[in-house]
């Protein structure tokens, strides 16, 4: 089997639900949080596309100030539905911009990750799963979700794997500033 690989040309990010009242609720949330911004600011530097959703902002509140203000231009796509795939437009923003690897991390890893991913993958993209990024409200519950996701398909990596990988090399302009992201 080939393992896809990440490029930016074709690579996504989806921050799904790293939200204010639920956030407190996650197994190791400071490393979810902490990862999550390092990977949008990496986004940032590379030049990729980035969407966040919220669920049920009204009950669990907006995405967590310091993530929302890592993004330019921020705007949450609400959802209800645990699969981010049924929230109005994703999809559609998806294709348009080409995508065709997507980076996954948020909360929580067996629910709304997890049927986002298995979302994902029948539309036919590649998911690449943060599992330092990604969190339940218990870490048993985290570890059955990335053990499901890999079995449908998703391949699982870290915050630093994927900045490394779509930086693809060291004498790259932006070297320096994904180097700071990750110490």
């Amino acid at each position: 089997m080939n393992t896809p690989r990440l490029t930016i040309e074709k690579t996504g990010l989806l921050v799904v639900d790293i939200q204010e009242r639920l956030l407190p609720t996650i197994h190791e949330k400071e490393r979810v949080a902490l990862n999550a911004i390092r990977l949008v600011k990496g986004a940032n530097v590379l030049g990729l596309p980035a969407w966040v959703t919220e669920q049920y902002r009204k009950g669990l509140g907006g995405t967590i100030p310091e993530l929302a203000s890592a993004i330019p231009n921020f705007k949450p796509i609400e959802k209800m539905a645990f699969s981010a795939c049924q929230a109005q437009g994703l999809l559609e923003a998806l294709r348009t911009d080409g995508i065709e690897n997507v980076i996954l991390c948020g909360i929580e890893c067996h629910v709304c990750i997890c049927m986002t991913c298995l979302d994902l993958i029948a539309q036919g993209f590649n998911l690449f799963v943060v599992a330092d990024a990604v969190s339940s409200r218990t870490s048993e519950n985290c570890l059955i979700g990335i053990n499901r996701m890999r079995q449908a398909g998703a391949v699982p990596v870290s915050t630093e794997m994927v900045l490394f990988e779509l930086l693809q090399r060291a004498d790259s302009p932006a070297f320096k500033q994904i180097l700071n992201l990750v110490k």
